[in-house]
């Protein structure tokens, strides 16, 4: 019985109202998002709102981070609209499936701790450029349609939009002087949506983007030949949208946890993540990850229970069914102003007060992964290429820092003391220590404050054993470390050292 409360955290203290009210306020923000890019990737409208109710339903609930919330999100989606493109819809939801199973099996082995290793700048570029991302994209309400293209807005109905965006900011900013009682970005939505219909003011709603109305998310299953050949079209973007979506997610649960200073479970979260993915490929839906935008909509409201997600979730759906005429009419300069508020609110403003006092790799990889998360829209290689190039930046340094004291004992016998981890970097710089042709008949090499890495270092001392044998001269290894003698006895086979078994 414990087990099930823990499962969904009855045991915390919950603010119910405060949870109710950020999740009304997710749902209106989710909405119009979800709903864009499903038309962005060719999907039918209602594709996106039930992504939105399944994904958001299942992590809220069994998802390893309170407080985060998920839903069908731009980063997923982006990747399979060259599949709905060539090979259409059924593909697309076989693939939303297989991208589920995938992200399961990475929670089931525990992979999902290798987010460990994407370090702080990489972290504030991937942040920075989401923010950038955020606020790019509200742009577009400015746009309309005049003769079939995109042009935009001018004259009045662009000061009407400004005018009605700039009421909302004006909102969310001063509400919270008077009252931290509801939710700023709440309030902002109703009170634009009661201006706008009171005083009839012309101006983009939602229904403008597409109709909301719909019913419950039918069981489907995807129609497509159950071969090779069919796994072969659908493998690819179901392995990069389980990566990307997981990437997202993952990170997304790791600044959740600096904000709230709490620990997620990032293995919960992928098979919560996975499980949501392969509901959506057999209910209609285009599957997503957690959505970083609406995650601090949610907290900056003051959710940190997994009720706001459940009633957000649950919101959508009645919405489907029941509440469309009425969110249709919702303007959505209110949900833009939101949206711009969310983007200031996830850009790392610290990141350009330390910016002078980081080292330049750090700078570099920042800027790159943003540079990347904001012209590519492709967050798995934008945080790839910033955890490589600091793993190969780390790598140089910890490189440049091998060093040797030398010094001959009362026996005649020659003293290497090394200074710093021996591995694929630091294996030219370990081999110029060493004088071979005018070092006595024996030589040790003492190993108290340095490891053997990898097989380069295993490597480099098997042919530094060759050389000092060549020469008619004996090298003995001292004071190795258990895991660097485990590693040499294992190569035994190959190379030829002599292990000193009298360490001091």
């Amino acid at each position: 019985m414990n087990s099930i409360f823990n499962l969904f955290d009855f045991k915390q203290k919950i603010n119910y109202k405060t949870e109710v009210l950020a999740g009304l306020t997710v749902a209106m923000t989710m909405m119009p998002e979800s709903l864009s890019f499903a038309i962005l990737a060719g999907l039918p409208p209602l594709v996106g709102l039930y992504a939105a109710f399944i994904m958001g339903i299942v992590t809220s609930i069994f998802g390893g981070r309170p407080g985060l919330i998920s839903g069908g999100a731009g980063a997923t989606v982006i990747v399979l609209i060259a599949l709905m493109k060539s090979h259409g819809i059924e593909y697309v939801f076989a693939a939303v499936a297989l991208a589920g199973v995938i992200q399961i099996l990475v929670g089931i082995f525990k992979f999902g701790k290798f987010i460990r290793l994407v370090p702080q700048p990489v972290m504030y570029g991937f942040v920075n450029g989401l923010a950038v991302i955020i606020f790019m994209s509200q742009l577009e309400q400015f746009k309309t349609i005049e003769n079939g293209e995109l042009t935009w807005l001018s004259g009045t109905p662009l000061l009407i939009m400004a005018g009605l965006v700039a009421l909302t900011i004006s909102i969310i900013i001063v509400l919270p002087r008077i009252t931290k009682a509801v939710p700023p970005s709440l309030i902002a939505i109703i009170s634009v949506f009661l201006i706008v219909s009171f005083l009839n003011i012309d101006t983009k709603i939602v229904r403008d983007i597409a109709s909301v109305s719909g019913g419950f998310p039918p069981f489907h299953i995807p129609q497509i030949p159950v071969n090779f050949s069919s796994l072969h079209i659908i493998f690819p973007y179901a392995l990069i949208m389980a990566g990307v979506g997981l990437t997202e997610g993952l990170l997304t649960l790791n600044l959740v946890d600096e904000i709230t200073v709490t620990r997620g479970d990032g293995n919960r979260e992928c098979i919560a993540q996975g499980s949501a993915n392969i509901l959506n490929g057999f209910f209609f839906g285009m599957g997503g990850c957690p959505m970083i935008a609406q995650t601090l909509v949610n907290l900056s409201a003051g959710a940190r229970a997994r009720l706001s997600g459940i009633i957000a979730s649950l919101t959508i759906l009645l919405i489907i069914l029941f509440g469309a005429p009425v969110i249709e009419l919702v303007p959505m300069a209110a949900l833009t102003g939101v949206m711009i508020m969310v983007a200031i609110g996830t850009f790392e403003w610290v990141s350009f007060r330390i910016i002078n006092k980081m080292p330049k790799q750090d700078v570099f990889v920042g800027v790159l992964v943003a540079v990347i998360t904001i012209y590519l829209h492709n967050l798995a290689l934008a945080v790839l290429s910033g955890v490589i190039i600091s793993a190969l930046v780390f790598a140089w340094e910890s490189a440049k820092r091998i060093r040797a004291r030398k010094y001959v004992d009362d026996k005649g016998v020659k003293h290497y003391e090394i200074y710093g981890p021996l591995f694929f970097g630091s294996v030219t710089a370990f081999n110029e220590k060493f004088d071979v042709p005018n070092d006595p008949n024996e030589v040790v090499i003492d190993f108290r404050e340095s490891r053997v890495a990898d097989m380069s270092g295993i490597d480099a001392l098997n042919k530094l054993t060759e050389r000092y044998s060549k020469s008619g001269k004996k090298l003995h290894l001292r004071n190795l470390s258990e895991e660097c003698i485990i590693l040499l006895k294992n190569a035994s086979s190959v190379i030829n050292v002599n292990i000193q078994t009298d360490q001091v």
